[in-house]
């Protein structure tokens, strides 16, 4: 299995895999449409694939997030969606997705990833409630969880998401 990123021509196969990951339904299209949307906005930072024969078996995408502090605003990262086909589940690809992703953009400068997940399974990457509790979001609770990459990262702030995560309602 390789890990790269996302290329042109990958963008059906991933959508595929994201409806499939996500069960079919509606949630399933509007996850595939949010990083359609992501790609198309340019808001993406990363964007991976974990691919085995020829075969999209995994994506997962980072995207731009702005953390508001005082008068100035500083970049951050979003990790929505990680996607894996049911088949190929529970055999480490997600988590090759998500510790690919995180050595890439600590190599790309970023400071600091939120997610809205499962805390067992995202706190197996380093990411915490409590890492979040002073940021101001939308998406703030029991699932809002940070992984700050460097010591320069913001500790508090008010974060806005891209457009594509507020037109999903």
């Amino acid at each position: 299995m390789i890990i790269r990123p996302e290329t042109a021509g990958d963008s059906a196969a991933i959508a595929d895999v994201i409806r499939q990951a996500f069960g079919g339904g509606n949630e399933a299209c509007a996850e595939a449409d949010l990083v359609d949307r992501l790609r198309h906005d340019h808001d993406l930072v990363l964007a991976l694939v974990a691919e085995q024969n020829g075969q999209l078996l995994g994506h997962v995408a980072f995207s731009r997030l702005w953390i508001a502090q005082d008068s100035r605003r500083v970049a951050g990262v979003s990790l929505a969606p990680l996607a894996v086909l049911p088949e190929a589940q529970g055999r480490g690809i997600g988590r090759a997705l998500v510790e690919a992703g995180h050595a890439r953009l600590r190599d790309m400068g970023e400071t600091i990833i939120f997610v809205l997940g499962d805390p067992d399974y995202y706190g197996r990457f380093g990411f915490s409630l409590a890492g979040a509790r002073a940021f101001d979001c939308r998406y703030a609770g029991e699932h809002f969880q940070a992984l700050r990459l460097a010591s320069s990262a913001p500790e508090a702030g008010a974060i806005s998401y891209a457009q594509a995560f507020n037109d999903l309602g």
